[in-house]
């Protein structure tokens, strides 16, 4: 049987909405010829479509693709859960996916508002520490109810290849990975305390910054016309909030 993510406890992960529709995805997939890492694919250049959109100032139909986006991202993890086949290839590529696709939109973003290089550039670093900040809990939390551990708190050590994939495949994703992207995680892991018992008000509220819980409120600024608010957005109130979550860790 296939382990959930979360294993069997009941968590309010609100960037976790689009899971049941990326659950009916995989189970279509399960059978059909298609990898894992195709979907990862499928999502990543989905996304830099997005970004050229958002270029040509078609905002609100990039915006509805991101959140279409999301959806997919949750599909590749899914798919490997119900075939039963972990990846840590793909867990790296995953992220590494994401991350390109994130410098790739507030790039765009930046150019379409004139934010300039500087503003840009905090605008993406914010975002990486958000996004580790959530996944920081996520994994705490899977290690707590014995979800899925292809995911760890310390990427440092070279993990081994699962006998479905290749350590070689393995071993230059986790290069590429320690050397682009696990730094803000032990900056994040250093900064954070033991949390609570449960870890329930932490992963709650780290979760709004995800990436599926602010493709929705992303999408609602474009709907209003008010995206020239999103430096507000990230460097106001999604710092504050991962501000919350760390002083709430040590407390």
């Amino acid at each position: 049987m296939s382990v959930s993510k979360y294993g069997g406890r009941r968590v309010l992960d609100l960037s976790d909405w689009g899971r049941p529709i990326a659950r009916v995805i995989a189970r279509y997939l399960k059978e059909k010829p298609v990898s894992v890492i195709q979907v990862t694919n499928l999502h990543l250049l989905l996304t830099i479509y997005c970004s050229w959109l958002i270029l040509q100032g078609s905002t609100k139909i990039a915006c509805t693709l991101l959140v279409v986006k999301g959806v997919i991202d949750a599909v590749d993890g899914e798919l490997a859960r119900i075939r039963e086949r972990p990846s840590h290839t793909g867990r790296f590529w995953d992220t590494i996916a994401d991350s390109i696709g994130m410098i790739a939109v507030m790039s765009a973003f930046g150019q379409l508002y004139s934010w300039g290089p500087v503003l840009t550039f905090a605008l993406i670093m914010a975002i990486l520490f958000q996004y580790s900040l959530f996944n920081h809990y996520s994994i705490l939390m899977r290690s707590l109810t014995s979800g899925d551990s292809t995911s760890r708190m310390d990427e440092r050590s070279k993990p081994t290849a699962y006998a479905w994939e290749r350590q070689s495949m393995v071993n230059i994703f986790h290069s590429f990975y320690l050397v682009f992207f696990s730094w803000q995680d032990r900056i994040i892991a250093a900064l954070s305390g033991k949390g609570s018992n449960n870890l329930t008000f932490e992963l709650t509220i780290s979760s709004i910054l995800g990436f599926g819980l602010q493709s929705l409120i992303i999408l609602g600024l474009a709907i209003f016309e008010s995206l020239a608010y999103l430096p507000e957005l990230i460097l106001g109130v999604n710092m504050a909030l991962l501000a919350i979550v760390l002083l709430r860790s040590h407390i």
